[in-house]
């Protein structure tokens, strides 16, 4: 507790860093604010009946749907889509550039082809809204709750004739929704620049954390109810969710050093280069190198038979479909846990270059001890990579199933999506890369701090001996 109390005390006097932490708090508000306005025409109250009276396997795909939102998905807010098309369109662009030769040299270029790129990530950014907001507009209106009251309020945008009104509605509804993603990937932006961590990281874990403090609550309450083992079974509860929490952060930084050494070399007189001595480095490789994305896009995938079965009307297809309804089942897990596998070792191979990796290290000079330069050195690192990637997707897979196993057990299903999944893992990996990037700063400022003082010292030093 008093090295907390110090640390606060010293984040609070480094001037610059106490400016970003209250810049990138502002912000999150805002977009938090955001999340409550309702779209022009609809009754959140309507929706909110809604989720109430569905199935629980129906409530697990709104809550996976709403959990990178905080909420704003289920209340049909001017956020509803948060910042994901902005995230799907990043995941395209990245495929992409492996694909096509002319964004590949976009990549190489630098600072300028960077800027190109994130000029196409935008534009693709609002053709996915394009699509995505009238699909959701549809699972609002027709699939999810019909196009009638309680959802859609009297007002005076449905009073006017109905085919107007409708297309009014529909009109300003993609505009609202398309229009905030678009704001809030502006605030991830300027929290990227003016304040402190990743802003598009830190949006989507405010929504989630947004939902915290509910899911805890409800989760008391029921445990306090007889029959539900009481304070016993929720310390418990509450002791395997640190659990899993330890464990998620050994999961992500756990790494694989590979003993480098580079050779020195110092130019004589002469135009002779001599050896000094070698420098012993590591290459590390991360057991989980691909982070969350391979959860990220097999749920994706886990939602195209969820979101389309009542626009099927194949009876095979529609069977088949069927047993992927409860998010919860037995089929659905085990189809998740293997594309999780099966994508890990995917987006693996495509953002790890260990041919370039292989030729930088034979550029720099360096080399790893047994191995030859070049095309050796690259196939071992791909075999290195390869063995700590399998036990990595593994784990992956187990952490993305473990809400649904943790639900089983008796947990409710708000709290249950604590407990692994896409939302554990970017709120442990966005607070370890904040506490990384404070602790950078409170180096820095301090360090500064400390020379200042020493060349007072110094000088004061001279100038008393004059």
């Amino acid at each position: 507790m008093n090295n907390f109390l110090v640390t606060f005390h010293n984040i609070w006097n480094a001037k610059e860093l106490r400016k970003k932490i209250i810049t990138t708090l502002s912000f999150l508000l805002v977009y938090r604010f955001g999340a409550y306005i309702p779209i022009p025409g609809i009754n959140p109250l309507g929706i909110s009946n809604f989720l109430g009276s569905i199935n629980s396997g129906s409530k697990g795909l709104m809550q996976i749907l709403s959990s990178f939102t905080g909420g704003a998905f289920n209340r049909a807010s001017i956020f509803a889509l948060g910042i994901m098309p902005y995230i799907s369109a990043s995941i395209i662009i990245q495929l992409m550039c492996i694909i096509i030769p002319y964004l590949q040299r976009l990549q190489r270029d630098g600072e300028s082809g960077r800027r190109q790129i994130n000029f196409l990530t935008r534009w693709l950014t609002i053709g996915i809204c394009l699509i995505q907001a009238p699909l959701y507009l549809i699972s609002l209106t027709k699939q999810f709750i019909p196009f009638s009251n309680p959802v859609l309020s009297n007002t005076y945008l449905l009073k006017i004739n109905t085919f107007y009104g409708k297309t009014l509605f529909w009109s300003i509804g993609i505009i609202i929704l398309t229009s905030g993603t678009l704001f809030t990937m502006w605030l991830g932006d300027k929290i990227t620049e003016e304040g402190i961590g990743n802003g598009v990281s830190l949006i989507i874990m405010s929504g989630i954390i947004a939902r915290f403090p509910d899911a805890i609550t409800k989760e008391i309450f029921s445990k306090l109810e007889v029959g539900h083992g009481g304070l016993i079974v929720l310390f418990f509860e509450i002791l395997l969710w640190l659990l899993v929490i330890l464990f998620s952060i050994v999961i992500i930084q756990a790494i694989r050093k590979i003993p480098v050494q580079y050779v020195s070399h110092y130019k004589s007189l002469g135009f002779d280069s001599k050896l000094i001595h070698k420098k012993h480095q590591y290459l590390p490789l991360k057991m989980t190198a691909a982070g969350v994305m391979p959860i990220i896009f097999s749920q994706a995938i886990m939602l195209f038979p969820l979101t389309f079965y009542d626009y099927v009307h194949n009876d095979k297809i529609k069977k088949f479909f069927y047993l992927f309804q409860d998010v919860y089942g037995l089929c659905y897990n085990l189809t998740f846990s293997l594309l999780v596998i099966i994508f890990t070792f995917f987006y693996t191979a495509i953002t790890i270059p260990v041919n370039q990796m292989a030729d930088d290290l034979k550029r720099n000079g360096g080399h790893i001890p047994k191995i030859k330069p070049g095309k050796e050195t690259a196939e071992y690192i791909d075999s290195i990579l390869s063995k700590i990637t399998f036990p990595g997707s593994i784990l992956l897979a187990v952490i993305a199933i473990l809400p649904s196993i943790v639900f089983r057990l008796g947990i409710t299903q708000n709290f249950a999506l604590f407990y692994g999944g896409t939302s554990l893992l970017i709120v442990v990996g966005v607070i370890l890369d904040i506490i990384q990037q404070v602790d950078i700063y409170l180096l820095n400022y301090y360090y500064d701090d400390l020379m200042m003082m020493k060349n007072r010292n110094s000088r004061y030093t001279i100038s008393s001996k004059l």
